[in-house]
């Protein structure tokens, strides 16, 4: 048992509050039937405007998350801020924070996070707070969109050691040549990395994962964690081969969930999308934290030589620490963000 109080916030229910959904008279639904049903079901948001998604006052922690968008996925930002802060702890285009960065549906079957048949977008990561959750999501694009979502949470005393949830997205297309891929940098503070998510797109023929992913933490000039290859990262092997077709797979902790192949297996502009939750395994930091990914394939057929590869890579890192937190970079421009 707990002393916990559940509350949830839609758009039948706009602040949360105990004994005040299905109460709606207008909406988006306000059609032959009266309040007490299905009136309010979402939110129209506008093109270039935000919309406030909930503001919480803590302490609490938010259990869950379902958004079920319209529009182009990478022009719908999400932002989250804890306690008051200015610059957000989250901020991320709402596809690629459900692992959907191509724009395109696919399934996902894991532990905190789901996206399942008709692109129900679900987060099941803890978001613990102190004082207050302010959550918005931006439309960058020129077409309004609509958002169906529901955000549950409890009231409840948050633990001293209890860390906040961290999420930040980079795209570099294409990565310089003989450079690695830059996933996560500045992040300064104490906690641990929790999972990465990457879109990837092969710009030339061939095989691509040989990459070695590298964890830099507390002033290390060298690695501590260092990886053996893109797809041993990610958990899968050899090339994700099944009677020679890269074959995808979706699991608890991991998947290659998304291949999508508009002129077939190993041809340029193939895309995949990959996840690799740390949530049995968390990546520690005391001070600082620097993650790179990479671009690493095979020159030719015969499998003899590594070729530096030029791809285009768009990740989301996700971690918890103390606050404060550095800032982000700033979020690409629209027409970088865009997948064409």
């Amino acid at each position: 048992m707990s002393d916990a109080e559940t509350r949830s916030i839609s758009a039948e229910n706009f602040y949360g509050e105990k004994g005040a959904g299905a109460m709606a008279t207008t909406g988006t639904g306000a059609k032959n039937l009266g309040k007490g049903w299905k009136i309010s079901p979402c939110v129209n948001i506008g093109p270039n405007s935000t919309f406030q998604i909930a503001d919480i006052q803590g302490p609490a922690c938010i259990q869950s998350i379902w958004f079920t968008p319209t529009g182009v996925w990478r022009f719908s930002i999400l932002r989250i801020y804890w306690d008051d802060e200015e610059t957000p702890s989250v901020e991320c285009p709402i596809g690629d924070f459900f692992g959907m960065g191509w724009g395109e549906y696919a399934p996902l079957i894991s532990m905190p996070i789901c996206v399942n048949p008709g692109s129900a977008f679900n987060s099941y990561w803890q978001m613990p707070f102190r004082k207050r959750c302010r959550m918005t999501l931006e439309n960058i694009g020129d077409e309004e969109i609509k958002l169906y979502y529901q955000v549950n949470y409890v009231l409840i005393d948050v633990p001293d050691d209890a860390a906040y949830f961290h999420a930040q997205f980079r795209r570099t297309n294409p990565v310089p040549f003989k450079e690695p891929y830059t996933i996560a940098d500045g992040i300064k503070g104490w906690g641990h990395y929790v999972g990465t998510y990457m879109a990837w797109q092969t710009n030339i023929a061939g095989w691509w994962g040989e990459g070695e992913i590298k964890f830099y933490m507390d002033g290390d000039e060298w690695p501590t964690v260092c990886g053996t290859g893109t797809e041993d990262y990610f958990l899968g092997a050899w090339g994700y081969n099944v009677d020679k077709v890269q074959t995808g797979y979706t699991t608890p902790f991991a998947g290659m969930h998304q291949v999508i192949r508009p002129d077939g297996t190993y041809k340029a502009n193939t895309r995949f999308g990959l996840y690799r939750w740390h949530i049995m395994d968390p990546i520690r930091f005391e001070k600082d934290l620097r993650v790179t990914m990479q671009a690493l394939g095979w020159q030719g057929h015969d499998y003899k030589r590594f070729r530096p590869l030029q791809d285009d890579l768009a990740s989301v890192a996700y971690w918890y620490q103390t606050e404060p937190h550095a800032p982000f970079p700033n979020l690409p421009e629209r027409d970088y963000l865009e997948v064409k």
